[in-house]
């Protein structure tokens, strides 16, 4: 019989007695908390008996004794120790895979401290303490009399043990209908074994959640990445990086909450469905109202409902929420994305700047627990940002000044076309300008720097720069080549904003999908007086494969846009 036949056989017998409810007392992390203390690691010097050498990957792997306690030995490379030596190891101590470890030991001659007193203050005799736990069964070995398993919650795992003798009818039922995957309200007492492993000794269990399927073979973690974003539970169950992405996710829109509330903001909520697809450049999606029989959109941003409210006197309004737009799907794109947006009156684009650098250094040390990102080979500091201008930047990568760009767009499409641009003959003047400085400028940006002072011509709702018309006061934070945030002052001109929509529909007529729409009841609020306003908008989305160092957008979004299969 094949093993998912055999699974539905015992699911049968299950059906009638799986429970409603079950009351626990502790997570698995609660109990870990409650009898394993934290520490940071630090070097020290162990002695004992070595027992179970074994080589992993090239590592020597070994457990030191003294007769009362034993501890897992990672030896350094090229480290060779002998199986039943009395030795002395000198390394780090550390908790890996939640146990306590010795590190890249290495046989020395020091003045060892006794291992059974240096464990007994980081690990805890629990002292038969009882607990009700849920958790799922990810590993079972039997062993005659006696079987072992790990289980694992949404915090932690925890070894669970049952015998033939101290179980009773508990170790019958557990052989008989338990398998891996298996969802378990466990009863019982903890107990640390010689090894140092906490452990919960079952005398009562319930099955709350038979797995009809069985689980990925391969428990070091699921690899397949399109198993992966399609059946992202079952990422959740055996990969402890996707659990601890969407803690960090928590924390990051935890900490963006917190941090504008203490500044005064005030969070609202804006109409998701449109009359008008405004407020930035994307292709939107359509959708048709019945009842009222007329043609909407799904928002592309909530920016010219915040303004209005600004209009209304909310001098600070922020949105946290989702945005939506037609596009294409890649590394750093997906067609619905979450974002943050916030608006001070009285503020300059200047004042925005200072805003969000408290706000990313603030964000940083609330979600990660440290004011820098590390990734595979930098710490990339949010301590310290640089400013630079668009046109300098463009200058400093193509040797072209701001008039070449800005004046002739033959010679512009020129450049373009042997850039690798392509359909230079079909893309607006902005956009080819748009499209340069992604190419040549994006990936250099690295570590945290505004780039300030954008061409006018692609930001049609940012205020003239008040020293150069041709520009616009706007910024864009980019940190490990990747967009962050984007922020302006505000135009708050009505005639000028009416004449940059004018000049959105000329472009959307020659073909530009992406061009803005007019909105005329945002230009009706301008009319009754925007005081100077400051806004930005930061994809939640960006801002967390920045944080984790991830390269894909898919990583950090639970349930990404996918082609159906099939399709």
């Amino acid at each position: 019989m094949q093993e998912k036949e055999l699974r539905l056989e015992k699911f049968k017998k299950l059906r009638d007695s799986l429970p409603y409810r079950f009351e626990k007392t502790h997570s698995i992390r609660e109990l870990r908390s409650k009898f394993e203390k934290d520490f940071e690691p630090f070097e020290i010097c162990l002695n004992g008996k070595l027992k179970r050498v074994s080589n992993q990957d090239g590592i020597k792997v070994g457990r030191l004794e003294d007769g009362e306690r034993e501890l897992l030995v990672y030896f350094s490379q090229g480290e060779d120790p002998k199986e039943g030596e009395s030795i002395s190891l000198f390394g780090k101590l550390e908790r890996k895979e939640g146990k306590v470890c010795l590190i890249d030991a290495k046989i020395a001659s020091c003045e060892p401290r006794a291992l059974n007193e240096v464990l007994s203050e980081l690990e805890l005799e629990p002292g038969r303490f009882f607990a009700r736990v849920s958790a799922r069964l990810m590993n079972l070995r039997k062993m005659g009399k006696a079987i072992f398993g790990d289980v694992q919650d949404w915090s932690g795992r925890v070894q669970v043990y049952l015998s033939k003798d101290g179980s009773g009818e508990a170790f019958e039922s557990f052989s008989e209908l338990v398998d891996i995957g298996d969802v378990l309200g466990i009863e019982g007492e903890l107990f640390r074994t010689k090894a140092g492993e906490l452990t919960i000794e079952v005398k009562r269990f319930e099955v709350l959640a038979k797995s009809l399927n069985p689980m990925p073979e391969k428990w070091h973690g699921l690899k397949d990445t399109e198993v992966r974003y399609r059946k992202r539970y079952l990422d959740l169950i055996v990969n402890e990086e996707a659990r601890r992405a969407v803690l960090i996710k928590n924390r990051l829109i935890k900490s963006i909450r917190e941090f504008l509330d203490q500044n005064g903001f005030i969070e609202v909520e804006t109409p998701i469905l449109q009359p008008i697809a405004s407020g930035a450049n994307a292709r939107p999606f359509k959708t048709f109202h019945n009842a009222l029989e007329e043609e909407l959109y799904l928002r592309i941003a909530p920016e010219l409902y915040l303004k209005k409210l600004v209009v209304g006197g909310l001098e600070r309004v922020y949105e946290l929420g989702r945005n939506f737009r037609n596009e294409g799907v890649d590394s750093t794109h997906n067609p619905e994305f979450s974002m943050v947006e916030f608006y001070a009156a009285l503020w300059d684009y200047k004042d925005m700047m200072e805003f969000i650098k408290n706000l990313m250094l603030f964000v940083c040390q609330k979600t990660l627990g440290k004011s820098f990102i590390e990734t595979k080979d930098r710490l990339i500091s949010l301590e310290k940002f640089e400013v630079k201008t668009y046109f300098g930047l463009l200058e400093e990568k193509t040797n072209k000044g701001m008039d070449f760009f800005l004046n002739d767009t033959s010679e512009l499409r020129e450049f373009c076309k042997n850039s690798g641009v392509e359909n230079v003959w079909n893309l607006s003047h902005g956009k080819l300008i748009d499209k340069v400085f992604s190419i040549f400028v994006e990936e250099s940006l690295t570590t945290p720097t505004f780039v300030i002072d954008f061409p006018k011509l692609i930001s049609p709702l940012a205020r003239t720069h008040r020293e150069d018309k041709r520009l616009v006061e706007r910024f864009e934070l980019y940190i490990l080549g990747k967009e962050v945030a984007n922020a302006y002052s505000e135009l708050t001109d009505p005639i000028e904003q009416r004449e940059r929509f004018e000049s959105q529909r000329t472009q959307k007529s020659a073909g530009d999908e992406e061009a803005m729409l007019a909105d005329e009841s945002f230009i009706e609020a301008l009319e009754y007086g925007l005081v100077p306003t400051a806004g930005a908008g930061i994809g939640i989305d960006r801002l967390m494969m920045v944080l984790t160092d991830e390269e894909s957008i898919r990583e950090v979004i639970l349930f990404p846009a996918l082609k159906s299969k099939g399709a």
